[in-house]
């Protein structure tokens, strides 16, 4: 009998391999509005928030209210960047053809971010409207809105819901709903991280390929399933 109903993927990290040019965009941008910071702060403080989360921090860290137009700025160059830099995970493509399960997208990236990168990466096929964003709930990662309210608009139970995250924020949402979460450290940006199994509520499980997803979850493949 299959363990889960709803498999939750974030996108950034886990499905494109997006990070490292996010995080490269962002750094460049701010230094022009007088932000100095790194890939190492970026990483440890902004991957898999939301950008409103982001610019708070920023506020708060270093005592600069970014101008208005600052976001849309970034949010063009990184859309420019993905135009001819962004790739699908490897490996991801062919794993979800052979998934039992109904998947769904839940990413802290705005709607048209979301959207371009699915587009781009050719996964958009895999999801079509089942791609649910920040935007769509009043909290963003580490709370567990976001989570519980894709589970909630595909019918699924959160105690039989898996969520794929690459970053803490959303280990941590996903805890928080309830959810069974995994782990993924495949993305370029995770190389040379510090990771480790042991979370403050307990070990969780992860990964570094998704070649390697159906082997540790075989009752989600669509063979296993049918016998």
């Amino acid at each position: 009998m299959r363990r889960f109903d709803l498999v939750i993927f974030d996108c950034d990290g886990v499905i494109i391999d997006s990070e490292m040019i996010s995080a490269r965009i962002l750094i460049g941008q701010l230094a022009r509005a007088g932000v100095v910071i790194d890939f190492a702060h970026v990483r440890d403080h902004y991957f898999g928030r939301s950008f409103p989360k982001v610019s708070a921090d920023i506020r708060k860290s270093f005592g600069v209210e970014l101008p208005g137009e600052f976001e849309l700025q970034y949010r063009a160059a990184l859309l420019e960047a993905f135009e001819t830099e962004l790739q699908a995970m490897p490996g991801f493509d062919g794993m979800i053809g052979e998934l039992a399960i109904q998947s769904c997208v839940a990413t802290s990236s705005s709607p048209p971010r979301a959207r371009r990168s699915l587009e781009l990466s050719g996964l958009d096929r895999w999801f079509g409207d089942r791609v649910f964003t920040a935007s769509q709930v009043a909290n963003g990662k580490p709370a567990p809105d976001l989570f519980l309210f894709a589970a909630r608009s595909l019918g699924a139970d959160p105690a039989r819901c898996l969520v794929i995250e690459d970053s803490l924020p959303g280990v941590d949402a996903a805890i928080a709903a309830g959810m069974t979460v995994w782990r993924f450290t495949g993305g370029s940006h995770m190389r040379g991280a510090p990771g480790s199994e042991l979370h403050a509520s307990g070990p969780i499980t992860i990964f570094d390929n998704w070649a390697d997803f159906l082997e540790m979850a075989p009752d989600l493949r669509k063979a296993q399933a049918a016998q």
